[in-house]
């Protein structure tokens, strides 16, 4: 996503200027993957209820991926409905990212994520449509995973740190 496609609305009763969608890109680009970045999925299971996992994510060609076993209640809860959020706490923002989540199966993709995690310290390497590595988090499943791209609908976030702010994007 760049700039030019977000709608933004200012949220802030204080009269802070909105957050930029751009500084929230350059967050996730700088902060995902990292082990001390707590990225939270929720996802809504079958019978409605919401489910809520840590999950490994890294912000990646403009699209936050991440990835799951196939037997995860996540991937399950995914594949009946792709609707879910990604809650974050970046440095100086925390962020809401709101879309629906969709597998990657295209390889030379897959290659490239997984180059991705690499530099950012998992051994991870593509095998089919799947991702393998020595080991992963625990709410990961077993091997091998599948990995996921979040088409972004809006994001939300407010700022931690002064001057403070609180912005929602649209995307179309």
């Amino acid at each position: 996503m760049t700039n030019s496609t977000a709608k933004t609305r200012n949220l802030d009763q204080y009269g802070n200027a909105p957050l930029q969608w751009s500084q929230a890109e350059d967050l996730l680009a700088a902060e995902s993957a990292a082990k001390d970045v707590p990225f939270f999925l929720n996802t809504v299971r079958p019978d409605g209820r919401p489910h809520s996992v840590g999950i490994g994510a890294v912000w990646f060609e403009d699209a936050l991926h991440f990835v799951s076993g196939p037997g995860t209640r996540k991937s399950r809860n995914l594949a009946e409905n792709p609707a879910c959020t990604v809650s974050v706490r970046l440095t100086g923002m925390d962020l809401v990212l709101e879309g629906d989540a969709h597998r990657v199966t295209d390889e030379s993709t897959l290659d490239r994520i997984a180059a991705r995690y690499r530099a950012a310290g998992w051994p991870t390497e593509r095998e089919g449509q799947a991702f393998t590595a020595p080991y992963t988090a625990p709410s990961g499943g077993p091997p091998p995973w599948y990995v996921y791209r979040i088409s972004l609908r809006a994001a939300h976030a407010v700022a931690s740190v002064e001057p403070g702010g609180a912005t929602r994007w649209t995307f179309s």
